[in-house]
């Protein structure tokens, strides 16, 4: 079940954009469901890029990313007041980003929870 610690890999979005990509409904609606019962004060949405391009560009798309995922999530329901969204950029990578798999391992969208 997805929620508090999640790091997903399943939300996709358009080339350079926030835009979320329908494939991604489900994995939305499992993040959600699993969300929705968690007990936690506070949900932090943080979104990361693989290093390409530039820092202050990745830092920005990643924030606008995990807002729309933020407000993907209060559209299906969470409270607004429980819930943001902050990016990262390439700043914590999980793989090189030497390659394309390393890369794609640091797209992603990673759930905290206090």
């Amino acid at each position: 079940r997805l929620g508090c610690g999640a790091v997903i890999h399943a939300i996709n979005f358009d080339f350079d954009s926030a835009t979320i990509r329908p494939e991604s409904a489900q994995i939305l609606t499992e993040l959600h469901a699993g969300l929705a019962g968690e007990r936690a004060a506070t949900i932090v949405i943080e979104g990361h890029t693989s290093s390409e391009g530039a820092v202050s560009h990745n830092l920005e798309l990643s924030r606008r990313r995990a807002q729309a995922v933020v407000d993907e999530l209060v559209r299906r329901g969470l409270d607004r007041k429980r819930i943001r969204a902050t990016g990262k950029g390439s700043a914590r990578p999980l793989a090189p980003n030497s390659d394309e798999t390393g890369r794609s391992m640091n797209r992603r969208v990673e759930v905290q929870c206090t």
